[in-house]
């Protein structure tokens, strides 16, 4: 083999690399056709090409119908996929992901693995691998999915839209009259300890946070032993876009909320709104706010009355309370700010709370409410009877006025 013969395989071999299917297939024939006699031969001994795919290219050039546009194969070509050969496949393989599924549902859900899936199909007979496995299992609609938190109980009620087409109308009608508009609600209890807190942070090297095996919590010495917990409620401003946090240390009770309210009123309402009349207030339909709790409704009354407010409430319909504004435009940055870090005093809870802060403007105060809260309190019709209640028209259970008795 001469030198120039060698410069050639060398030029050949290192300019196959840079090109598609089609581009080798063509190059390959237009280099063979090149080098005369023999050139099928020995392009494909110099790089190692199918002789019959040299020969294929240059048939496509000489009768002109060559591949156009970014196709690199024609329709239908290549090898086939491993499903057209064993028939049967990609149904075992749904079967073996979910017993269950649904053919009619167009994103499906598997908890086993890909290698539990693929060892299930070749247990029948099937010969598959697992990146197989994976592209029809995406093929059918398959998806890893996590468990969503959206059921909160009871049928969806027929009136749902229609109330929050009320709470919209009242917000922009308490927005017009410059009157304060509150969302309220109750953050999860937290247990006060060294105990792990869910999230991840950035630490040096080196460095690891160190909690309890055991999420016993810590207990009170002066509550004859009792778990210490905070109960923060919070109140979020829509207007201002500010929060106030009530942490209780004793039980969630309606008259723990409204003495939240009252706290609110007392450290940032009565300077924010100096000549408000009116308050709106958006909340949950169960809990200690809930729709049907007498002794909410009867303290509530207790807090017009001190303040002289005429009180408007809205309630979110049931299973709704994550539309709740306070939920996505406070409680999440709280989690978001003290994630993976344990809460072990009630300082350390208040100092977390106070310093959550967005890019939106938001700021937190929180107080510390040391006060006892009687559980199962009781209202009489008697008591019942000085609630100034007026309901509206459109379900008067959801929507009702409180006016202050003087």
């Amino acid at each position: 083999m001469t030198r120039q013969q060698i410069s050639i395989e060398q030029k050949w071999r290192e300019t196959l690399p840079e090109l598609n299917e089609k581009q080798r297939r063509y190059y390959a024939a237009r280099e063979a056709k090149a080098y005369g006699f023999g050139g099928v031969v020995a392009f494909a001994r110099a790089t190692g090409m199918n002789r019959d795919t040299i020969n294929q290219g240059i048939k496509e050039l000489e009768s002109g119908n060559t591949l156009q546009g970014t196709r690199i194969r024609r329709a239908g070509g290549g090898r086939k996929k491993l499903e057209s050969h064993q028939p049967g496949l990609t149904e075992t393989i749904e079967t073996a992901a979910n017993p269950k599924t649904n053919h009619k549902v167009l994103v499906k859900w598997s908890s086993h693995s890909i290698a539990h899936i693929t060892a299930a199909v070749a247990k029948r007979g099937f010969t598959v691998g697992l990146e197989t496995v994976r592209r029809i299992l995406h093929t059918q609609g398959f998806a890893l999915r996590a468990n969503k938190k959206d059921l909160e109980g009871g049928k969806d009620h027929p009136d749902r839209d229609a109330q929050f087409q009320h709470i919209n109308m009242m917000g922009l009608k308490m927005q017009l009259q410059g009157q304060p508009i509150l969302s309220v609600d109750t953050k999860k209890t937290e247990k006060i300890g060294t105990m792990k807190n869910a999230g991840r942070e950035w630490m040096a090297p080196g460095e690891d946070t160190k909690v309890d095996v055991y999420d016993f919590g810590h207990k009170d010495p002066t509550k004859k032993g009792r778990i210490m917990k905070a109960i923060p409620y919070g109140v979020y401003d829509i207007l201002k876009k500010q929060g106030f946090v009530n942490v209780g240390i004793d039980h969630n009770t309606a008259q723990f909320a409204v003495a939240s309210l009252t706290s609110w009123w007392d450290t940032r309402g009565r300077q924010d709104y100096i000549e408000a009349t009116e308050l709106l207030l958006f909340c949950d339909s169960g809990s200690s706010n809930g729709a049907n709790n007498r002794l909410w409704k009867w303290c509530l009354q207790q807090f017009a009355n001190q303040t002289g407010l005429t009180v408007h409430v809205c309630h979110y319909p049931p299973g709704t309370s994550k539309w709740n504004a306070i939920e996505h435009e406070m409680f999440s940055f709280i989690n978001i700010n003290w994630r993976a870090k344990p809460l072990t005093a009630y300082e350390v809870i208040l100092e977390y709370i106070r310093h959550t802060a967005t890019k939106g403007g938001l700021k937190i105060e929180a107080v510390l409410d040391t006060n006892d809260y009687e559980t199962g309190k009781k209202i009489s019709d008697e008591q019942m009877q000085e609630v100034n209640l007026a309901g509206e028209a459109f379900h008067p259970e959801w929507n009702y006025t409180m006016t202050p008795r003087m």
